[in-house]
């Protein structure tokens, strides 16, 4: 065999030239990588992918379920607004704690049975809620069905992640997504079939998430542990195994010993951290501070760009832009929930096409252009109501008789409109006085009737208006745009950036932040809409969106095509270091591979020592 020529596929090998510079000897390494043939992908990967993406289904159903359910139950249990608010975030708020929890899990106990204890927690929250008896025990169920989200939502992609293949690990991490939004459109058509039965309809919407949690548990009786997970508690020849049949015909002795180097490496480095917590540890290294604030940026601009508002509120958004009917608002919702599971599909496709970094910031900037949209439309809305053109007497001398126009009175919460509504021409309207608590009629006059004659409508949270086409159009614009890159992207780069000893951790530090200000968010929304405006609240978050949007695009650097060991390295340097500053397309060059620590880099010990990539044949 002739001089630079390598051992295996007939590959040319780098030797080391004189004036070959580290960088570059580094990318040719990087580029005769990816020319090395790809055996097809194990049908074991697509079945450990499909179990493990339950956990993202039942994420998405259990949260986007109550939406629908919530209009019975207020019903059935004489929910005040106080306990409506409180069933709904008490989820969210079980999801970070347990957020939290699952890092500590999952370095202790190992990522399956996490991950099974989490189909546990679901099936058991979901018949607590189907039996409950009382909001208390509904309430209790919803707290255990958030544990289950908080602890999958940690896990699944980490998992995913260290379980996948190089080449589609970015597609099968975001499979996870996938299926949260296919859950939330399930839910949506869940609660229209089961909506007509005023009785018992909550207990099957609520009860139903069971199913799939079952499905999960029985799956991850036959699913295998996470061979990093392994390889790090010292069961090599079990991760060999595992690995082994994880890439199928592959060979994985790269792979492998990649993984035993970073594992050793890190026991290493135990000796002299000592017992200090690894959030600590995480802090103390500038390395990993760097993909951390990568890692949690991610998921805050996610949530402060309007996402889990769109998808909680859908329906209300919907019946907001003047969509009288409800029955009609939930169908509507059911189909932006559609619209929004097809747009994440088309993120998977994309995902290992262009990568993570153009479709993560090309999809926030598309999203900004949609929440501008509907903050126009909404604004149109306003500016175009129709006028108030009867004074009841029976609205005496309440505030609500001195309104002039639709808005006016809409914005008043102890207000409705009360209009007749003909073909062509909005006649004999007027404002009149309601509860917070009841808002369905008026409490004195034409309206103060669950049964309206005629073309007598009653509109509490909308106005008629020819507008009312811009925000549907923007809600759509804004779920194509945000759903294949914001939607994934955030939870597929966590499972990719931190160095094994820090992985758990920094992904259950990043899920407790995205959590948090979903809670704050969606908690908000009404209460914006109401200090700012509709169009004010969509403003806000199309600036925040676009403050996100610079912040990534100076820190976010492209994972795509790297192996988790590879990946550590891409924050090895200072951040005006990088060469995305300098327009590189590939950060890792401008990396000296002398200065990394707690990074490892196939061909380069942490001691920065010529291997086997520098000898000659």
């Amino acid at each position: 065999m002739g001089p630079g020529r390598s051992h295996q596929n007939g590959l040319p090998r780098p030797s080391k030239l004189k004036g070959d510079s580290e960088d570059e000897r580094l990318d040719l390494t990087m580029k005769l990588d990816n020319l090395k043939p790809r055996a097809k992908t194990p049908a074991f990967i697509y079945i450990l992918t499909f179990f493990s993406a339950l956990g993202g289904f039942l994420f998405g159903y259990d949260t986007g379920v109550i939406s629908g359910a919530m209009i019975l139950l207020r019903n059935d249990f004489s929910l005040s607004s106080v306990w409506q608010e409180l069933i709904v975030s008490v989820t969210i708020a079980a999801a970070a704690v347990f957020a939290l929890v699952g890092g500590f899990l999952n370095d202790r106990l190992g990522r399956r049975p996490v991950i099974m204890g989490a189909s546990i927690l679901f099936t058991l929250g979901s018949i607590m809620m189907a039996v409950a008896k009382d909001k208390f025990s509904l309430l209790a169920g919803r707290v255990v069905v958030g544990a289950g989200i908080g602890l999958t939502s940690t896990t699944i992609p980490m998992y995913l992640a260290e379980c996948s293949p190089t080449y589609a690990r970015g597609s099968l991490v975001s499979t996870n997504i996938a299926m949260v939004a296919f859950g939330q459109f399930m839910a949506n058509v869940v609660d229209g079939i089961f909506g007509v039965d005023a009785q018992d309809g909550w207990r099957y919407m609520l009860g139903l998430g069971a199913v799939p949690a079952g499905i999960q548990l029985l799956g991850f009786l036959f699913m295998p542990e996470s061979p990093r997970w392994l390889v790090s508690c010292g069961r090599e020849e079990k991760a060999r195994r595992i690995l082994q049949s994880m890439r199928g015909a592959l060979d994985i002795e790269e792979e492998y010993e990649n993984i035993k180097q970073t594992v050793v490496e890190l026991e290493r480095e135990q000796e002299t951290r000592g017992k200090t917590p690894v959030i600590v540890q995480m802090l103390r290294v500038p390395a990993i501070r760097r993909s951390l604030l990568v890692g949690c940026s991610l998921q805050i601009i996610q949530q402060v760009a309007g996402i889990n508002t769109v998808m909680y509120y859908s329906a209300t958004i919907i019946r907001m832009s003047g969509v009288k009917s409800d029955e009609a608002a939930i169908w509507l919702s059911a189909v932006t929930a559609a619209v929004n599971f097809l747009f994440t599909l088309v993120g998977l496709y994309l995902v290992e096409k262009i990568g993570r970094r153009p479709l993560t910031l090309g999809s926030l900037m598309g999203a900004i252009v949609s929440l501008a949209w509907l903050a126009v439309g909404f604004h149109l809305s306003a500016l175009n109501t129709p006028p108030i053109d009867v004074v009841e007497q029976a609205a005496g001398d309440s505030r609500c008789s001195r309104y002039r126009t639709c808005n006016d009175c809409r914005q008043d919460l102890d207000c409705g409109y009360c209009y007749v509504d003909l073909p062509t021409l909005i006649v004999n309207s007027s404002c009149l006085p309601t509860t917070y608590e009841h808002p369905w009629t008026s409490t004195v006059g034409r309206c103060n009737s669950s049964t309206l004659p005629g073309s007598l409508t009653w509109a509490y949270d909308y106005c008629p208006t020819p507008y009312s086409w811009m925000p549907m159009v923007g809600l759509v614009l804004y779920l194509v745009s945000f759903a294949p890159g914001m939607g994934p992207m955030p939870w597929t780069i966590n499972s990719e950036i931190y160095p094994l000893w820090a992985r758990s951790t920094g992904n259950s530090v990043s899920t407790f932040m995205n959590w948090t200000f979903n809670l704050a968010v969606s908690m908000s929304f009404i209460s914006l809409t109401e200090s700012l405006s509709r169009y004010g609240t969509f403003w806000l978050y199309a600036c925040l969106a676009f403050a996100g949007a610079i912040l990534l695009a100076l820190i976010l650097p492209e994972t795509k095509g790297r192996t988790l060991e590879e990946v550590e390295g891409l924050f090895a340097s200072s951040w005006f270091q990088r060469s995305w500053f300098a327009g590189s397309s590939d950060p890792i060059q401008s990396l000296n591979p002398q200065t990394i620590q707690y990074v490892h880099i196939r061909g380069l010990n942490r001691d920065g020592r010529e291997s086997e990539l520098d000898s000659p044949e």
